[in-house]
């Protein structure tokens, strides 16, 4: 698999990733421990090296840190500070005492000695970005984060944090199903030279084809308080699958394949980071950086997609949760 560098700071990873949450956290009961470990280092032997998990995942830290033991000097772990869970209940703080109290967890839990890249999960509207990016600077300093990085941030926050401290990389939704970022996100992140990495690249698996109106989720499925995935959104956005299915059946792939393609053509610097529980699904996703679009594709495809209408938002609340991306 090729490499794809984030930022200018040198940090290289597969142009695919894998994204963990899932399989301790947000969709659903965690998964058998002994089977992620395996599915995780099935991911390194295919050539992934690019692994994503937070503190507030969980006990996702500490799969990942027995997974990726043997591969240490091979892989890049990143993970998030600034949510984190008491009582069942998530609270957000990126006070500067809080972070170093985060980082010493993570290290300890991941069995590493230094964070590849380290996200602040959410911007805290209670602590300034410069703060942060202090912090930050002053654990690169000690040796125990390499490279850092915002999550969900917006362009204002992101150019304030940077000046600070170069970031690696900024993490937030992107796929056929949320488009968003193109219109200022990734303009901004090509002017600054910051990676990208998608994540939900599969719209929290729309994109796949497997739900419609009849889809139903469990209440420790996050899908469950989405409005995108109530059963009249769902079937007012089979649009869109249709058109990826007939996108991959020309092209003899998946949906899946074509919707992680289509993310990898955008820009050099984006790595996405689809989730799975299954192995036959990772190899699925993987064999997305072997499908080539032709440019004629992409013109048609784009066409496609910029006539259709997404329906529901892609949070409960989200005008609340917008006040948590720092404009």
């Amino acid at each position: 698999m090729e490499n794809r560098r984030l930022g200018t700071g040198g940090l290289e990873v597969s142009a695919l990733g894998l994204g963990c949450m899932g399989m301790s956290f947000g969709y659903g009961p965690a998964a058998d421990q002994r089977e992620m470990i395996a599915l995780i280092r099935r991911a390194v032997e295919k050539g992934v090296t690019f692994f994503d998990t937070a503190e507030v995942y969980g006990d996702n830290e500490e799969l990942l840190g027995e997974a990726l033991a043997p591969f240490k000097d091979r892989v890049v772990i990143a993970t998030k500070f600034g949510v984190y869970n008491v009582d069942g209940k998530q609270i957000m703080d990126s006070k500067p005492e809080r972070i170093r109290q985060a980082v010493e967890g993570s290290l300890k839990r991941l069995r590493i000695e230094a964070i590849d890249l380290y996200y602040q999960h959410r911007v805290d509207p209670g602590v300034p970005i410069e703060a942060v990016a202090g912090v930050v600077s002053e654990l690169i300093q000690e040796g125990k984060v390499k490279h850092w990085g915002l999550s969900e941030a917006g362009v204002s926050t992101i150019r304030r944090a940077h000046a600070v401290l170069p970031l690696a990389a900024i993490q937030s939704e992107y796929s056929m199903m949320w488009r968003q970022p193109e219109a200022e996100l990734l303009p901004a992140l090509e002017e600054l030279g910051i990676g990208f990495v998608p994540f939900s690249p599969l719209g929290k698996g729309f994109l796949t084809g497997r739900f419609d109106k009849t889809a139903t989720f469990g209440a420790d499925d996050f899908r469950s308080l989405v409005p995108r995935f109530s059963p009249e959104n769902l079937d007012a956005n089979q649009a869109l699958v249709a058109v990826v299915k007939q996108v991959a059946a020309a092209k003899h792939a998946t949906p899946s394949q074509i919707a992680l393609a289509w993310v990898l053509t955008k820009k050099p610097w984006i790595a996405p980071i689809p989730g799975t529980t299954k192995v036959a699904r990772l190899e699925e996703n993987l064999g997305a950086t072997n499908i080539v679009l032709a440019e004629n594709e992409l013109h048609d495809l784009n066409a496609a997609l910029a006539r259709i209408e997404i329906v529901g938002d892609r949070y409960r609340y989200p005008a609340s949760f917008a006040k948590r991306t720092g404009n």
